[in-house]
This record gives C-alpha cells, sequence and structure tokens, in this order.
C-alpha cells in the first residue's frame, strides 16, 4: 500500500522569505544604495574635518585627507574654549531632560490609559490643547524669563522641553496595546498598590515606549537652538548649538573684516575645517547612541502611531 507523502511546513526562515529572490536581490541592491547615500556625506564631513585649511580650500573635498591636521579640533578645545563649558552644559541638559522626560510622560500617560480613571477625559483634552493652541513668543519669553526665573540657567536648556503631548499620545497608546488590564487587576488583588503596580509590572512591559520617548527628548534638547537664544544671555550658560552659531558668526566676521582690522592675521583660523569639526561633535553622540534605541524605537513608534 503506498504511503501518502505528506507535505511539510515551511520553516520559520521560509515563511518569513516569501519574496521571489529577483525582487528581494532588487531590494538589497535599493537598500545598499540607501545607505551609501547616508553614509558618504558623513564620512566626507569627518574626512574634511581632519585635514587642513589649506588643503581643503585648494584641493577641495577628498575622500581621504591629503594632509592630515587636527588643528580645527585643537582649536574647537583649547583651553579656556567656550566650548567645553557648552559640551558640559548640553549634556547636563539632555540626560536631566531625558530622566524627567520619562518619568512626567510615563505617569501622565499611565493615568490617561486607565479606564477608570475619572478625569481622563479632562487632562486628554488638556494635553491634546497645547498640540493646537499655544501662547505665542512674547508671553512664553515673560513667563519664562520673569515669572519661572529661568534666565540664565541650565534649566532653561531643557525644562521647557521636558512634556510633550504627542509623546503622551504614543506612551498612552503604547500603556493601552501592551500593558494587560487583566495583569494589573491581578496585581490589584494581591495586594499591589498603585506604584508598585507601576513600577513592578507596567514599567517593564513599557520599555520599548520608554525608549522612544527617551529617544526623542534627547535628540531634542541635544539639538536645541531656541531655548538658548531666547532664555539665556551668559555664554557660561550656553548650550552646544546656540556656541557653535556664535563661534560661526565670529570666524565669519573675521575674515569679512580683517582687512580693517590692522594687524589682525587670520589665515591660519580654520574656517571650512572648523565647520566640519563642529559638525562632528555635534553629530557623532546621536549617532552612537541611536544603536542602544533602535530596537525599542521602531516598535514602540509603530504601536503609538498605528493603533493611536
Amino acid at each position: 500500500m503506498a504511503q501518502t507523502k505528506l507535505k511539510s511546513a515551511p520553516s520559520h526562515s521560509e515563511a518569513r522569505n516569501l519574496i521571489s529572490k529577483p525582487s528581494n536581490a532588487f531590494f538589497n541592491v535599493l537598500l545598499i544604495a540607501a545607505c551609501f547615500v547616508t553614509v558618504f556625506p558623513l564620512w566626507i564631513i569627518i574626512v574634511s574635518s581632519f585635514t587642513s585649511e589649506y588643503a581643503l580650500t585648494t584641493y577641495g573635498y577628498r575622500l581621504w585627507p591629503l594632509e592630515f591636521s587636527v588643528n580645527a579640533y585643537s582649536y574647537l578645545f583649547r583651553d579656556g574654549s567656550i566650548m567645553i563649558t557648552a559640551y558640559k552644559n548640553t549634556i547636563i541638559a539632555t540626560l536631566a531632560g531625558t530622566a524627567l522626560s520619562i518619568v512626567t510622560v510615563g505617569l501622565y500617560s499611565y493615568a490617561l490609559s486607565r479606564p477608570d480613571f475619572r478625569f481622563k477625559r479632562f487632562f486628554t483634552f488638556f494635553s491634546f490643547f497645547t498640540m493646537l493652541f499655544g501662547g505665542g513668543m512674547v508671553s512664553y519669553y515673560n513667563m519664562a524669563r520673569s515669572v519661572l526665573g529661568l534666565k540664565d540657567t541650565v534649566w532653561a536648556l531643557f525644562l521647557p522641553m521636558s512634556f510633550s503631548a504627542y509623546w503622551v499620545i504614543i506612551m498612552r497608546t503604547f500603556y493601552q496595546s501592551n500593558v494587560p488590564e487583566a495583569v494589573i487587576e491581578s496585581a490589584r488583588i494581591d495586594g499591589s498598590g498603585e506604584w508598585r503596580t507601576f513600577f513592578q509590572i507596567v514599567v517593564p512591559l513599557a520599555i520599548p515606549g520608554f525608549a522612544t520617548v527617551a529617544l526623542f527628548s534627547a535628540i531634542g534638547v541635544w539639538n536645541d537652538f531656541r531655548q538658548c537664544l531666547l532664555l539665556n544671555d551668559s555664554s557660561q550658560y550656553y548650550n552646544l548649538q546656540y556656541t557653535i552659531y556664535q563661534t560661526m558668526n565670529n570666524l565669519r566676521f573675521l575674515k569679512e573684516n580683517a582687512s580693517r582690522m590692522g594687524g589682525v592675521n587670520v589665515t591660519n583660523l580654520p574656517s571650512e575645517t572648523f565647520r566640519m569639526a563642529m559638525a562632528v561633535v555635534t553629530v557623532g553622540p546621536i549617532i552612537l547612541a541611536y544603536p542602544f534605541f533602535q530596537q525599542y524605537f521602531v516598535k514602540g513608534l509603530t504601536v503609538g502611531a498605528v493603533k493611536g
């Protein structure tokens, strides 16, 4: 008696890759090209920052420095340079602002995600309303400097940016989608309080959402220019972005008015290489930190955007 030969089910890898080989090869080539287009400008910036000013202005941008030089970085981090202070202020503001954003957004959105919260509708509208209407530049300026006392403080670099209604929507949706109500009810039956339930049960399940908020907050504070421009007048409280802006303006002024300032030698000032070095110093930490958040960032952002 002939036995009927059953067709085995496809393996996990085979079931995951159902695309044809020509299409797969095409998309691989497309992704490689996209990666090259993304990485190539960064490589040019890094190489240019380690090139002498003369070689860069004479021969242009190269794939490898013709005359290796760290003059731009020496000028950037010379003794007494305000750039060191700005870097320190930016790091402190980024770490403190990210931590504050995680705490405020995490607690606020958790309350909105609970179906038994009595004032959920009011506080949802209260946060969402700020996405539609703002008080304006003048009222914000007077409130932050005169009433809140944020003038010439490190707090001005991150406190106004530590909360966002958009992040609240993402975290609220993430709580509702990834934290089962049955788990919370089980914890309550076992005698767990609200704080213990939140920190021991909800937080471990919501790590991707927290990572998404942390990445948004860190990038926002690190790249911020507006808060320092409006609120800080003293150079000891400048952040990295505003210091770069001021430095480039000073270099441009010296280059354009060197002939009117007798005896001032500006030939050794690194203008283009200095610009590239500042770009490397500014973008580098974010690029290095992003891979650690990527696995959580994609999941958290997708849940907050699709199921919101």
